[in-house]
């Protein structure tokens, strides 16, 4: 299967965004890290998931060629987004990122987007956008609609 295998964004302080981002995605299952030079030498992070996914790695800026804080709507990145298998996984990680004082831009909440899709928007230390999203599945959104028209049913019955 053809697919991303990484995303590798570069933060003013490796040691700063590294104390996020493995506080922010261990509890997502990237537990696993690996470690490489990079074309100039620099250190690499890799933060991977256990099973299928896209890792995160994480170098050190050696440029100032862009502004700090990161902003999205020049070139590059608009955002990352992190899917999870539940809204409780959205509202823990919401809570965990209070708890740090990281800034949340908008939720958790639902949005409609997608049925269903409930997700929180905040920002790294560098200021890039980030996201947790959670989509139901389709067994999901099939016994929601059911509940809904029982529900109906029963209120015309009266």
């Amino acid at each position: 299967m053809d697919a991303i295998d990484h995303l590798d964004l570069v933060v003013t302080s490796l040691e700063r965004s590294l104390d996020f981002y493995r506080g922010l995605l261990q509890p997502l299952g990237f537990v696993r890290e690996g470690e490489i030079a990079g074309e100039r030498g620099e250190r690499v992070v890799y933060l991977n998931p256990i099973g299928p996914g896209a890792a995160v790695s994480l170098r050190e800026r050696q440029s100032d060629a862009h502004e700090v804080p990161y902003h999205r709507y020049a070139i590059g990145l608009h955002h990352l987004a992190f899917a999870v298998r539940s809204r409780a996984v959205v509202d823990e990680r919401a809570a965990w990122l209070r708890d740090r004082g990281a800034t949340i831009e908008s939720g958790p909440r639902e949005y409609d987007y997608t049925p269903g899709y409930y997700a929180v928007f905040f920002y790294d230390p560098d200021g890039i956008k980030l996201e947790i999203l959670h989509r139901p599945e389709e067994r999901d959104l099939t016994r929601a609609v059911q509940e809904l028209a029982e529900r109906v049913e029963r209120l015309e019955r009266g």
